[in-house]
Protein backbone atom coordinates (compact mmCIF):
# COMPACT_ATOMS: atom_id res chain seq x y z
CA UNK A 1 0.00 0.00 0.00
CA UNK A 2 1.13 3.55 -0.73
CA UNK A 3 0.98 6.32 2.15
CA UNK A 4 -1.67 8.09 0.28
CA UNK A 5 -3.60 4.76 0.28
CA UNK A 6 -2.85 4.03 4.56
CA UNK A 7 -3.77 7.87 5.14
CA UNK A 8 -7.29 7.16 3.06
CA UNK A 9 -7.91 4.35 4.96
CA UNK A 10 -7.42 6.12 8.04
CA UNK A 11 -9.18 9.33 8.10
CA UNK A 12 -11.57 7.66 5.89
CA UNK A 13 -13.09 5.51 8.75
CA UNK A 14 -12.33 9.02 11.24
CA UNK A 15 -15.05 11.03 8.59
CA UNK A 16 -17.64 8.36 7.76
CA UNK A 17 -18.60 8.51 11.89
CA UNK A 18 -18.01 11.85 12.49
CA UNK A 19 -22.62 12.87 12.57
CA UNK A 20 -21.71 16.01 12.93
CA UNK A 21 -20.14 16.20 9.38
CA UNK A 22 -22.94 13.78 7.52
CA UNK A 23 -25.32 16.21 9.12
CA UNK A 24 -23.93 19.37 7.81
CA UNK A 25 -23.22 17.59 4.18
CA UNK A 26 -26.71 16.31 4.09
CA UNK A 27 -28.13 19.59 4.77
CA UNK A 28 -25.90 21.38 2.05
CA UNK A 29 -26.21 18.92 -0.53
CA UNK A 30 -29.48 18.63 -0.02
CA UNK A 31 -30.25 21.80 -0.78
CA UNK A 32 -28.42 21.68 -4.03
CA UNK A 33 -30.40 18.12 -4.95
CA UNK A 34 -33.64 20.45 -4.90
CA UNK A 35 -32.22 23.54 -6.81
CA UNK A 36 -31.14 20.63 -9.29
CA UNK A 37 -33.94 18.75 -9.31
CA UNK A 38 -35.81 22.16 -10.34
CA UNK A 39 -32.74 23.15 -12.94
CA UNK A 40 -32.95 19.82 -15.11
CA UNK A 41 -36.96 20.07 -15.45
CA UNK A 42 -36.65 22.83 -17.48
CA UNK A 43 -34.82 21.32 -20.22
CA UNK A 44 -37.15 20.00 -23.02
CA UNK A 45 -35.11 16.96 -23.77
CA UNK A 46 -32.59 17.15 -21.28
CA UNK A 47 -30.96 13.29 -22.72
CA UNK A 48 -30.58 14.50 -25.69
CA UNK A 49 -28.33 17.96 -24.35
CA UNK A 50 -26.30 15.25 -22.91
CA UNK A 51 -25.79 13.28 -25.58
CA UNK A 52 -24.85 16.37 -27.68
CA UNK A 53 -22.44 17.25 -25.27
CA UNK A 54 -20.90 13.91 -25.29
CA UNK A 55 -20.48 13.66 -28.96
CA UNK A 56 -19.11 17.47 -28.87
CA UNK A 57 -16.37 16.72 -26.15
CA UNK A 58 -15.76 13.05 -27.95
CA UNK A 59 -14.78 14.84 -31.01
CA UNK A 60 -12.60 17.87 -29.54
CA UNK A 61 -10.93 15.50 -27.47
CA UNK A 62 -10.04 12.75 -30.43
CA UNK A 63 -8.47 16.16 -32.57
CA UNK A 64 -6.97 17.64 -29.20
CA UNK A 65 -3.81 19.12 -30.45
CA UNK A 66 -5.79 20.76 -33.39
CA UNK A 67 -8.01 22.77 -32.04
CA UNK A 68 -5.52 23.69 -29.23
CA UNK A 69 -3.21 25.21 -31.90
CA UNK A 70 -6.44 27.02 -33.48
CA UNK A 71 -6.78 28.38 -30.34
CA UNK A 72 -3.39 29.49 -29.61
CA UNK A 73 -3.44 31.28 -33.13
CA UNK A 74 -6.16 32.94 -32.31
CA UNK A 75 -5.67 34.28 -28.63
CA UNK A 76 -2.13 35.63 -30.35
CA UNK A 77 -3.47 37.50 -33.13
CA UNK A 78 -5.41 39.62 -30.39
CA UNK A 79 -2.30 40.35 -28.38
CA UNK A 80 -2.38 37.58 -25.95
CA UNK A 81 0.58 35.51 -25.34
CA UNK A 82 0.24 31.64 -24.99
CA UNK A 83 2.80 29.24 -22.68
CA UNK A 84 2.03 25.87 -22.54
CA UNK A 85 3.36 24.04 -19.63
CA UNK A 86 3.83 20.24 -19.06
CA UNK A 87 3.74 19.65 -15.83
CA UNK A 88 3.14 21.75 -12.35
CA UNK A 89 6.65 22.83 -11.94
CA UNK A 90 6.99 24.43 -15.30
CA UNK A 91 3.78 26.43 -14.77
CA UNK A 92 4.49 27.57 -11.57
CA UNK A 93 7.89 28.82 -12.91
CA UNK A 94 6.30 30.84 -15.84
CA UNK A 95 4.16 31.90 -13.51
CA UNK A 96 6.78 33.31 -11.22
CA UNK A 97 8.72 34.48 -14.56
CA UNK A 98 5.87 36.69 -15.05
CA UNK A 99 5.61 38.24 -11.68
CA UNK A 100 9.32 38.79 -11.81
CA UNK A 101 9.30 40.41 -15.43
CA UNK A 102 6.67 43.17 -13.93
CA UNK A 103 8.17 43.18 -10.47
CA UNK A 104 4.58 42.13 -9.09
CA UNK A 105 4.26 41.68 -5.47
CA UNK A 106 0.13 41.01 -4.83
CA UNK A 107 -2.46 39.31 -7.06
CA UNK A 108 -5.96 38.31 -6.86
CA UNK A 109 -7.50 35.11 -7.34
CA UNK A 110 -10.87 33.76 -8.93
CA UNK A 111 -11.75 30.12 -8.03
CA UNK A 112 -9.62 27.59 -10.10
CA UNK A 113 -8.98 24.26 -9.55
CA UNK A 114 -6.08 24.02 -11.91
CA UNK A 115 -3.87 26.40 -9.06
CA UNK A 116 -5.07 24.43 -6.83
CA UNK A 117 -3.62 21.13 -8.75
CA UNK A 118 -0.40 23.08 -9.01
CA UNK A 119 -0.04 24.77 -5.30
CA UNK A 120 0.38 28.02 -6.90
CA UNK A 121 -0.56 30.04 -3.38
CA UNK A 122 1.60 28.18 -1.95
CA UNK A 123 4.53 28.88 -4.30
CA UNK A 124 4.01 32.40 -4.52
CA UNK A 125 3.86 33.28 -1.23
CA UNK A 126 7.04 31.44 -0.65
CA UNK A 127 8.67 34.10 -2.61
CA UNK A 128 7.21 36.54 -0.81
CA UNK A 129 3.94 37.36 -2.95
CA UNK A 130 0.54 38.33 -1.78
CA UNK A 131 -1.77 35.46 -3.07
CA UNK A 132 -5.34 36.18 -2.16
CA UNK A 133 -8.35 34.22 -2.98
CA UNK A 134 -11.60 36.50 -4.01
CA UNK A 135 -14.24 34.03 -4.32
CA UNK A 136 -15.76 33.60 -0.97
CA UNK A 137 -16.10 30.05 -0.27
CA UNK A 138 -11.98 29.50 -1.50
CA UNK A 139 -10.96 32.91 0.68
CA UNK A 140 -13.00 30.93 3.61
CA UNK A 141 -10.81 28.25 3.26
CA UNK A 142 -7.37 30.03 3.20
CA UNK A 143 -8.22 31.73 6.24
CA UNK A 144 -8.45 28.10 7.75
CA UNK A 145 -5.21 27.24 5.91
CA UNK A 146 -7.10 24.06 4.19
CA UNK A 147 -7.60 22.79 0.76
CA UNK A 148 -11.06 23.24 -1.10
CA UNK A 149 -13.73 20.73 0.32
CA UNK A 150 -15.28 20.16 -3.30
CA UNK A 151 -14.57 21.25 -6.80
CA UNK A 152 -17.62 23.78 -7.13
CA UNK A 153 -18.57 24.59 -3.36
CA UNK A 154 -14.66 24.75 -1.70
CA UNK A 155 -16.73 24.98 1.65
CA UNK A 156 -19.39 22.87 1.79
CA UNK A 157 -18.39 20.90 4.88
CA UNK A 158 -18.99 24.26 7.08
CA UNK A 159 -21.76 25.51 8.77
CA UNK A 160 -22.66 29.53 8.99
CA UNK A 161 -22.05 29.20 12.32
CA UNK A 162 -18.60 27.96 12.00
CA UNK A 163 -17.75 30.67 9.58
CA UNK A 164 -19.31 33.02 11.72
CA UNK A 165 -17.55 32.30 14.20
CA UNK A 166 -14.01 32.14 12.29
CA UNK A 167 -14.72 35.63 11.08
CA UNK A 168 -15.58 36.63 14.43
CA UNK A 169 -11.68 34.98 15.30
CA UNK A 170 -10.41 36.54 12.70
CA UNK A 171 -11.39 40.28 12.25
CA UNK A 172 -13.71 40.83 15.25
CA UNK A 173 -17.42 40.57 13.47
CA UNK A 174 -20.02 39.40 15.75
CA UNK A 175 -20.76 35.73 16.82
CA UNK A 176 -23.42 35.87 15.97
CA UNK A 177 -23.56 37.49 12.54
CA UNK A 178 -26.00 36.68 9.35
CA UNK A 179 -24.52 35.48 6.05
CA UNK A 180 -25.55 38.13 4.45
CA UNK A 181 -23.38 40.26 7.04
CA UNK A 182 -20.76 37.91 6.60
CA UNK A 183 -20.55 38.43 3.23
CA UNK A 184 -20.51 41.86 3.69
CA UNK A 185 -17.67 41.95 5.59
CA UNK A 186 -15.43 39.88 3.08
CA UNK A 187 -16.54 42.45 0.59
CA UNK A 188 -15.28 44.95 2.40
CA UNK A 189 -12.06 43.48 3.58
CA UNK A 190 -11.44 42.08 -0.43
CA UNK A 191 -12.69 45.19 -2.45
CA UNK A 192 -9.88 47.46 -2.64
CA UNK A 193 -7.55 44.23 -3.28
CA UNK A 194 -8.73 44.04 -6.71
CA UNK A 195 -7.70 48.07 -7.22
CA UNK A 196 -4.18 47.62 -5.91
CA UNK A 197 -3.53 44.22 -7.23
CA UNK A 198 -0.63 44.08 -9.40
CA UNK A 199 -1.47 40.77 -11.41
CA UNK A 200 -5.08 39.16 -11.55
CA UNK A 201 -5.17 35.02 -12.06
CA UNK A 202 -7.90 32.78 -13.23
CA UNK A 203 -8.78 29.37 -13.97
CA UNK A 204 -11.12 29.19 -17.39
CA UNK A 205 -14.33 27.46 -17.35
CA UNK A 206 -13.82 26.68 -21.18
CA UNK A 207 -11.25 27.58 -24.13
CA UNK A 208 -12.82 28.29 -27.59
CA UNK A 209 -10.89 27.91 -30.16
CA UNK A 210 -12.82 29.31 -32.81
CA UNK A 211 -12.31 33.13 -31.10
CA UNK A 212 -9.24 32.50 -29.19
CA UNK A 213 -10.91 33.18 -26.04
CA UNK A 214 -11.54 31.94 -22.29
CA UNK A 215 -15.09 32.03 -20.67
CA UNK A 216 -15.27 32.30 -17.17
CA UNK A 217 -18.65 31.26 -14.97
CA UNK A 218 -18.93 33.10 -11.73
CA UNK A 219 -21.85 33.90 -9.57
CA UNK A 220 -20.00 36.66 -7.13
CA UNK A 221 -18.08 38.61 -10.34
CA UNK A 222 -14.54 38.55 -8.40
CA UNK A 223 -13.43 36.74 -11.80
CA UNK A 224 -14.57 39.81 -13.63
CA UNK A 225 -12.75 42.17 -10.65
CA UNK A 226 -9.84 40.35 -11.11
CA UNK A 227 -9.31 40.62 -14.56
CA UNK A 228 -10.08 44.40 -14.81
CA UNK A 229 -8.30 46.05 -12.35
CA UNK A 230 -4.88 43.97 -12.65
CA UNK A 231 -2.54 45.17 -15.47
CA UNK A 232 -1.56 42.01 -15.60
CA UNK A 233 -4.17 38.40 -16.38
CA UNK A 234 -2.98 34.86 -16.01
CA UNK A 235 -5.05 32.42 -16.90
CA UNK A 236 -4.23 29.34 -15.70
CA UNK A 237 -6.49 26.65 -17.61
CA UNK A 238 -5.96 22.90 -18.30
CA UNK A 239 -5.88 21.46 -22.17
CA UNK A 240 -9.18 19.26 -21.88
CA UNK A 241 -11.17 22.62 -21.60
CA UNK A 242 -10.79 23.56 -25.35
CA UNK A 243 -14.53 23.43 -27.06
CA UNK A 244 -14.43 24.10 -30.76
CA UNK A 245 -16.84 27.41 -31.51
CA UNK A 246 -18.45 29.92 -29.33
CA UNK A 247 -21.75 28.59 -30.71
CA UNK A 248 -21.22 25.40 -28.13
CA UNK A 249 -21.70 27.38 -25.33
CA UNK A 250 -25.22 27.49 -25.42
CA UNK A 251 -25.14 24.02 -25.06
CA UNK A 252 -22.30 24.00 -21.89
CA UNK A 253 -23.06 26.69 -20.52
CA UNK A 254 -26.67 25.62 -19.72
CA UNK A 255 -25.79 21.99 -18.66
CA UNK A 256 -22.90 23.63 -16.51
CA UNK A 257 -24.43 26.05 -14.01
CA UNK A 258 -27.93 23.41 -14.05
CA UNK A 259 -25.70 20.41 -12.92
CA UNK A 260 -23.14 22.93 -10.28
CA UNK A 261 -26.19 24.79 -8.92
CA UNK A 262 -29.03 24.27 -10.37
CA UNK A 263 -29.23 27.72 -12.11
CA UNK A 264 -30.21 28.30 -15.53
CA UNK A 265 -27.46 30.37 -16.15
CA UNK A 266 -24.57 31.72 -13.30
CA UNK A 267 -24.93 35.28 -12.57
CA UNK A 268 -22.03 36.51 -14.67
CA UNK A 269 -20.26 34.78 -17.70
CA UNK A 270 -17.49 36.57 -19.64
CA UNK A 271 -15.70 35.94 -22.88
CA UNK A 272 -12.15 37.12 -23.00
CA UNK A 273 -10.37 37.69 -25.73
CA UNK A 274 -7.04 38.56 -25.11
CA UNK A 275 -5.74 42.18 -23.37
CA UNK A 276 -7.34 45.35 -23.61
CA UNK A 277 -7.74 46.53 -27.34
CA UNK A 278 -7.41 50.30 -28.12
CA UNK A 279 -11.24 51.05 -28.46
CA UNK A 280 -11.82 49.28 -25.01
CA UNK A 281 -12.32 51.11 -21.65
CA UNK A 282 -11.01 48.50 -18.98
CA UNK A 283 -9.22 45.15 -19.07
CA UNK A 284 -5.89 44.02 -18.28
CA UNK A 285 -2.42 45.20 -20.48
CA UNK A 286 -1.46 41.84 -21.18
CA UNK A 287 -2.82 38.79 -20.84
CA UNK A 288 -1.45 35.53 -20.54
CA UNK A 289 -2.82 31.93 -20.99
CA UNK A 290 -0.65 28.85 -19.28
CA UNK A 291 -1.79 25.60 -20.91
CA UNK A 292 -1.72 22.91 -18.74
CA UNK A 293 -1.02 19.50 -18.92
CA UNK A 294 0.33 17.62 -16.18
CA UNK A 295 -0.40 14.41 -16.86
CA UNK A 296 -3.23 14.70 -18.84
CA UNK A 297 -1.71 13.29 -22.08
CA UNK A 298 -1.15 10.12 -19.72
CA UNK A 299 -4.72 10.05 -19.79
CA UNK A 300 -5.73 10.86 -23.25
CA UNK A 301 -3.42 8.00 -23.97
CA UNK A 302 -5.82 5.51 -22.85
CA UNK A 303 -7.85 4.90 -25.32
CA UNK A 304 -10.91 3.51 -23.03
CA UNK A 305 -10.38 6.01 -20.81
CA UNK A 306 -9.66 9.37 -21.76
CA UNK A 307 -13.32 10.00 -21.48
CA UNK A 308 -12.49 11.52 -18.36
CA UNK A 309 -11.22 14.48 -20.26
CA UNK A 310 -14.78 15.25 -21.07
CA UNK A 311 -15.65 16.66 -17.97
CA UNK A 312 -16.75 20.22 -17.18
CA UNK A 313 -16.21 20.58 -13.37
CA UNK A 314 -19.85 20.82 -12.27
CA UNK A 315 -19.48 19.02 -9.25
CA UNK A 316 -22.38 16.77 -10.01
CA UNK A 317 -20.80 13.31 -9.49
CA UNK A 318 -19.71 14.23 -5.72
CA UNK A 319 -23.26 15.55 -4.72
CA UNK A 320 -24.40 12.13 -5.74
CA UNK A 321 -22.13 9.98 -4.71
CA UNK A 322 -22.71 8.04 -1.41
CA UNK A 323 -19.07 7.12 -0.79
CA UNK A 324 -18.01 11.34 -1.28
CA UNK A 325 -21.29 11.98 1.36
CA UNK A 326 -19.40 9.60 3.97
CA UNK A 327 -15.93 10.32 3.97
CA UNK A 328 -15.91 14.21 2.67
CA UNK A 329 -13.75 15.52 0.41
CA UNK A 330 -10.53 16.53 2.25
CA UNK A 331 -10.21 12.44 2.74
CA UNK A 332 -9.17 11.85 -0.96
CA UNK A 333 -6.51 14.17 -0.67
CA UNK A 334 -6.14 14.99 -4.31
CA UNK A 335 -7.43 18.37 -5.99
CA UNK A 336 -10.37 16.85 -7.90
CA UNK A 337 -12.40 14.55 -5.16
CA UNK A 338 -15.15 11.99 -5.70
CA UNK A 339 -15.82 10.18 -8.39
CA UNK A 340 -14.23 12.02 -11.38
CA UNK A 341 -11.46 11.95 -8.85
CA UNK A 342 -10.96 8.68 -8.66
CA UNK A 343 -10.83 8.31 -12.10
CA UNK A 344 -8.53 11.02 -14.06
CA UNK A 345 -5.76 11.22 -10.21
CA UNK A 346 -4.14 8.12 -11.04
CA UNK A 347 -3.21 9.23 -14.63
CA UNK A 348 -2.56 12.73 -13.42
CA UNK A 349 -0.37 11.44 -10.24
CA UNK A 350 0.30 8.20 -10.79
CA UNK A 351 -1.37 5.15 -10.38
CA UNK A 352 1.06 3.44 -7.78
CA UNK A 353 0.04 6.19 -5.62
CA UNK A 354 -3.49 6.65 -6.08
CA UNK A 355 -5.10 3.40 -7.77
CA UNK A 356 -6.73 3.10 -4.19
CA UNK A 357 -9.08 5.92 -5.07
CA UNK A 358 -10.31 4.05 -8.23
CA UNK A 359 -11.82 1.26 -5.32
CA UNK A 360 -13.18 3.86 -2.58
CA UNK A 361 -16.68 3.56 -5.10
CA UNK A 362 -19.57 1.25 -4.62
CA UNK A 363 -20.16 1.11 -8.02
CA UNK A 364 -23.86 2.14 -7.65
CA UNK A 365 -23.77 4.24 -11.11
CA UNK A 366 -25.23 7.38 -9.79
CA UNK A 367 -22.18 9.31 -10.78
CA UNK A 368 -22.65 8.24 -14.17
CA UNK A 369 -26.46 8.66 -13.98
CA UNK A 370 -25.96 12.66 -12.93
CA UNK A 371 -23.00 13.62 -15.43
CA UNK A 372 -24.27 16.21 -17.82
CA UNK A 373 -21.63 15.13 -20.76
CA UNK A 374 -22.43 11.01 -20.15
CA UNK A 375 -19.03 10.02 -19.26
CA UNK A 376 -19.41 6.39 -17.63
CA UNK A 377 -17.63 6.99 -14.86
CA UNK A 378 -18.20 3.93 -13.11
CA UNK A 379 -17.24 1.86 -15.89
CA UNK A 380 -14.05 4.14 -16.08
CA UNK A 381 -13.32 2.64 -12.21
CA UNK A 382 -13.15 -0.43 -12.80
CA UNK A 383 -11.19 0.01 -15.89
CA UNK A 384 -8.45 2.00 -13.65
CA UNK A 385 -8.86 -1.34 -11.33
CA UNK A 386 -7.82 -3.38 -14.16
CA UNK A 387 -5.21 -1.52 -14.99
CA UNK A 388 -3.69 -1.45 -11.57
CA UNK A 389 -4.06 -5.31 -11.86
CA UNK A 390 -2.37 -5.70 -15.23
CA UNK A 391 0.49 -3.38 -13.87
CA UNK A 392 1.32 -5.63 -11.27
CA UNK A 393 0.41 -2.77 -8.95
CA UNK A 394 -1.59 -5.17 -6.25
CA UNK A 395 -0.19 -6.49 -3.05
CA UNK A 396 1.27 -10.36 -2.71
CA UNK A 397 -1.37 -10.97 -0.61
CA UNK A 398 -4.36 -9.07 -2.61
CA UNK A 399 -3.03 -11.25 -5.39
CA UNK A 400 -2.91 -14.56 -3.69
CA UNK A 401 -6.42 -14.17 -2.07
CA UNK A 402 -7.40 -13.59 -5.46
CA UNK A 403 -5.80 -16.53 -7.21
CA UNK A 404 -7.15 -18.50 -4.50
CA UNK A 405 -10.65 -17.40 -4.68
CA UNK A 406 -10.68 -18.08 -8.59
CA UNK A 407 -9.67 -21.58 -8.50
CA UNK A 408 -12.50 -22.15 -6.02
CA UNK A 409 -15.19 -20.25 -7.76
CA UNK A 410 -13.93 -22.29 -10.96
CA UNK A 411 -14.05 -25.53 -9.64
CA UNK A 412 -17.39 -26.43 -7.41
CA UNK A 413 -15.13 -29.58 -5.75
CA UNK A 414 -12.78 -27.43 -4.22
CA UNK A 415 -15.36 -25.58 -2.73
CA UNK A 416 -17.26 -28.33 -1.37
CA UNK A 417 -13.93 -29.78 -0.18
CA UNK A 418 -13.15 -27.21 2.10
CA UNK A 419 -16.71 -26.93 3.93
CA UNK A 420 -18.19 -24.77 6.15
CA UNK A 421 -15.74 -25.37 9.07
CA UNK A 422 -12.87 -23.92 7.29
CA UNK A 423 -14.59 -21.45 5.26
CA UNK A 424 -15.40 -20.07 8.74
CA UNK A 425 -11.70 -20.62 9.76
CA UNK A 426 -10.37 -18.66 6.75
CA UNK A 427 -13.14 -16.08 7.06
CA UNK A 428 -12.45 -14.93 10.46
CA UNK A 429 -8.38 -15.47 9.71
CA UNK A 430 -8.77 -12.92 6.90
CA UNK A 431 -11.56 -11.09 7.32
CA UNK A 432 -12.17 -10.45 10.96
CA UNK A 433 -9.50 -7.09 11.28
CA UNK A 434 -11.00 -5.58 7.85
CA UNK A 435 -14.26 -6.44 6.24
CA UNK A 436 -15.85 -7.83 9.70
CA UNK A 437 -14.12 -4.66 11.77
CA UNK A 438 -17.66 -3.01 12.29
CA UNK A 439 -19.88 -6.05 11.64
CA UNK A 440 -20.91 -9.44 12.53
CA UNK A 441 -19.23 -12.11 10.56
CA UNK A 442 -21.76 -14.45 8.62
CA UNK A 443 -21.93 -17.74 9.94
CA UNK A 444 -21.13 -20.48 7.42
CA UNK A 445 -23.64 -23.21 7.06
CA UNK A 446 -21.48 -26.33 7.42
CA UNK A 447 -22.53 -27.79 3.52
CA UNK A 448 -22.36 -25.62 0.97
CA UNK A 449 -25.65 -25.19 -1.41
CA UNK A 450 -24.51 -26.91 -3.69
CA UNK A 451 -23.86 -30.14 -1.43
CA UNK A 452 -27.50 -29.37 0.11
CA UNK A 453 -29.14 -29.22 -3.45
CA UNK A 454 -27.51 -32.40 -4.43
CA UNK A 455 -28.64 -34.22 -1.09
CA UNK A 456 -32.28 -32.93 -1.21
CA UNK A 457 -32.48 -34.13 -5.48
CA UNK A 458 -30.59 -37.13 -5.03
CA UNK A 459 -34.07 -39.67 -5.80
CA UNK A 460 -34.76 -37.28 -8.31
CA UNK A 461 -33.74 -39.48 -11.24
CA UNK A 462 -34.30 -42.82 -9.31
Amino acid sequence: MSQYSDQFLSEAEIKAFDLEHRRKINFNIGKYDAAVSRGVSRFFDLENSRKKANIAKWRTIENLEKYLVEFEANFTRRGGKVIWANDAEEARKEVLGIFEKYNAKTMVKSKSMTTEEIELNEFLEHHGIEALETDLGEYIVQLLGQKPYHIVTPAMHLSKEDIAKLFHEKFGTPIDSTPEQLTQKARELLRNKYVTADIGITGGNFLLADTGSICLTENEGNARLSTTFPKVHIAIVGIEKIIPSIYDLDLFWPLLATHGTGQNLTVYNSIISGPKQAEEMDGPEEMYVVLLDNGRTNLLAQKEQRQGLYCIRCGACLNGCPVYKNIGGHTYETTYSGPIGSIITPHLSGMQEFKHLSYASSLCGKCSEVCPVHIDIHKMLLLNRRDAVNENLATKAEMWTWYFWKKGMLKRNFMNMLGGKWKAFFLKKFAAKTWGKRRELPAMAPKSFNEQWRELHKNDNA
